[in-house]
């Protein structure tokens, strides 16, 4: 992602300088906004080469999503037992291990100790401070009740670690599975039908059947070209990822997922509890709703759904309430925009969207059953038609061999 080099003036007046990553240049101003800054002037930095990027990372090395999150809590419960701001990052400072920790703190620590809020600080750091991460320490800072907003950051961060690793434990069967399909298929194809069948190959009258013609083909194409097809694979690969970059491309990858059995239930249901978290997380921060889209928005994943919370955007810009234009964009569940409506005429949408986050986290429990339980009887389907295709290959030609010989 391209860095820019920007300076800018402060809510207080003075003047700020430093760098940002961003897609382009309208969201790196846009991002600059949102931290409560007045661009100047902004520019592309130019790259020196792969020893300067290394050289960059290693001023602001970085932590885990995880030890983030442990971070901000020990901030949180050192706050809320009376210590002031400074007092409890020099007290959470003495106990950082790892060599990433410790120089954060100590980043933050001189900024903060030179006056400037802790928002703005996490900015100027850059990786692992988000936007999301941002806009919470602006609402902390803003609201007087840092300890309250820490502690809700710091479960919003544990809840999508936990959504993550759930995730990932859900997947981990099925690409077993699959890895065993692909790799018994290779070692049945290219190892031991071509040694059963050998014997038959040496006999001038006798006609293989199409389904061992096929395989012995395969076999010896694959020990032939394995460099060609291994080439062709790393190429497809690069291509796949130059040409999935490009914004539009992405939209139609993303909305091809969306549209898929299974899995797009899966997509939309973990953004859906990961938005409706996120903005009841943000809104009970005491963030602006406009603000509070703006840092969902980049926290969703998918570019289908962000566009539609863009378009979300500008409708509330224009004075309509939440509800209408999620109800209009069409990707989200009656269920959240009734709740949505409703929180938004009682008073209590901060309230409303927490209880709903709840029943959309079990939603997503009960999709990623279905979809670990639905996935692996479907690939094992499929073995067992690539299996009988190998078997039927072998028994053929012995078959018609004993047929004839019987004759």
């Amino acid at each position: 992602m391209p860095s820019f080099t920007h300076e800018s003036i402060k809510q207080d007046g003075s003047s700020s300088t430093g760098t940002l990553s961003a897609s382009d240049k309208a969201e790196a101003i846009r991002r600059l906004r949102d931290r409560g800054m007045t661009p100047i002037s902004i520019e592309e930095r130019e790259e020196t080469g792969i020893l300067s990027a290394v050289l960059n990372r290693s001023k602001n090395p970085t932590v885990k999503r995880a030890e983030l999150a442990n971070l901000i809590r020990e901030i949180a419960t050192a706050l809320e037992a009376g210590l002031p701001l400074m007092q409890a990052l020099k007290t959470v400072r003495q106990q950082a291990k790892g060599p990433a920790m410790p120089v954060m703190l100590d980043f933050l620590i001189e900024r903060v100790e030179a006056g400037t809020p802790l928002h703005q600080a996490a900015a100027e750091y850059g990786s692992p401070f988000d936007d999301l991460v941002i806009g919470m320490f602006r609402s902390a800072d803003a609201s007087g009740k840092m300890d309250e907003v820490l502690h809700q950051l710091a479960s919003l961060l544990d809840r999508s670690i936990e959504l993550k690793r759930e995730i990932i434990g859900a997947t981990v069967y099925p690409m077993i599975v699959a890895f065993l399909i692909v790799a018994s298929v290779v070692v049945l194809v290219t190892i031991v039908l071509p040694k059963l069948m050998a014997p038959l190959t040496e006999q001038d009258n006798f006609q293989m059947p199409w389904p061992t013609a096929v395989l012995l083909g395969s076999a010896d194409f694959i020990q032939a070209w394995w460099w060609l097809m291994l080439g062709i694979l790393i190429a497809v690969i690069l291509a796949y990822r130059t040409w999935s970059a490009v914004p539009s491309n992405r939209r139609r990858i993303d909305g091809l997922l969306l549209r898929a059995p299974l899995l797009g239930r899966l997509i939309r249901d973990v953004c859906v509890a990961r938005f409706t978290r996120t903005l009841g997380t943000l809104v009970a921060a005491g963030i602006p709703i406009l603000t509070a889209l703006k840092i969902v928005r980049d926290t969703l994943g998918n570019t289908v759904l962000m566009d539609a919370i863009d378009q979300v955007q500008e409708k509330v810009t224009t004075g309509q309430s939440l509800a209408d234009p999620l109800a209009k964009c069409g990707h989200f569940p009656p269920l959240l925009i009734q709740i949505v409506n409703m929180g938004e005429r009682s008073g209590r949408l901060e309230a409303m969207l927490m209880h709903a986050a709840k029943a959309f986290d079990r939603q997503v429990d009960q999709t990623l059953k279905v979809f670990t339980k639905a996935l692996p009887p479907l690939l094992l389907v499929f073995m067992s038609l690539i299996a009988g295709f190998v078997l039927t290959a072998i028994l053929l030609p012995m078959l018609e061999m004993q047929a004839s010989i019987g004759g």
